[in-house]
């Protein structure tokens, strides 16, 4: 019998669910809490945080920042994934993402656990409860 995990993620958190049949169970949840961080509070201030002025500006992209988080955590899934996939927990993928993130989470698998995904949906069901999420699949 196929084993097949279900990811619901953005960003910030993924849920990993085992599917059997018509009905998911939550096994696993990956966060990473520096994605819901203020881009301020990622950046380090350099040498110091002395200022002279009345004012300090943070300069940079924010977009960029939030950017390469979701980048790192994309990998620490991707990383989850190919993991199940060595270990036989799992041989089947669904991926279901905000589109960005999706598109994030696909880079960083490997060409093996990629061939393992099954079904793609691009939509942010990280909050949704196992009925909506097993509603939306084939």
């Amino acid at each position: 019998m196929d084993k097949t995990f279900v990811v619901a993620a953005d960003a910030s958190r993924a849920r990993i669910f085992a599917r059997e049949a018509r009905v998911l169970r939550e096994i696993e949840t990956l966060t990473h809490p520096e994605s819901r961080l203020h881009t301020g509070d990622l950046r380090t201030g350099g040498e110091g945080s002395a200022t002279s002025g009345a004012s300090q500006r943070q300069t940079g992209n924010d977009n960029a920042t939030s950017e390469k988080q979701a980048m790192f955590f994309a990998k620490e899934v991707a990383d989850y994934l190919r993991k199940a996939r060595t270990q036989g927990k799992a041989d089947k993928f669904v991926l279901i993402a905000a589109p960005q993130f999706l598109g994030q989470l696909r880079d960083k698998l490997d060409k093996p656990t990629l061939d393992c995904v099954t079904q793609t949906l691009d939509k942010d069901l990280s909050k949704a409860n196992e009925d909506e999420i097993i509603s939306k699949l084939d």
